[in-house]
């Protein structure tokens, strides 16, 4: 997976959210990347900008993976 064919799925407020879902795209044979302010690395917050994570993955495999991101959201609203 090289940067440059890297594209961007979605944005999570919290990096424990987006460390669930890189585990659920990676359970359906999807590789990701996650990107966050380095100070929302350091100190764990949901804050803001310092919050935001933005989950990549690899162009061919976007479509799959935003389909797999409806069924996720879809089902969390429901519990």
């Amino acid at each position: 997976m090289t940067e440059s064919n890297l594209v961007l799925l979605t944005e999570i407020q919290g990096r424990w959210q987006a460390d669930i879902i890189k585990g659920y795209l990676a359970l359906n044979g999807i590789d990701s990347h996650l990107a966050q302010e380095a100070i929302g690395q350091l100190i764990p917050t949901n804050l803001d900008i310092f919050g935001r994570v933005e989950i990549f993955v690899v162009k061919e495999d976007l479509d799959t993976a935003q389909k797999l991101m409806e069924t996720y959201f879809e089902n969390s609203e429901t519990e």
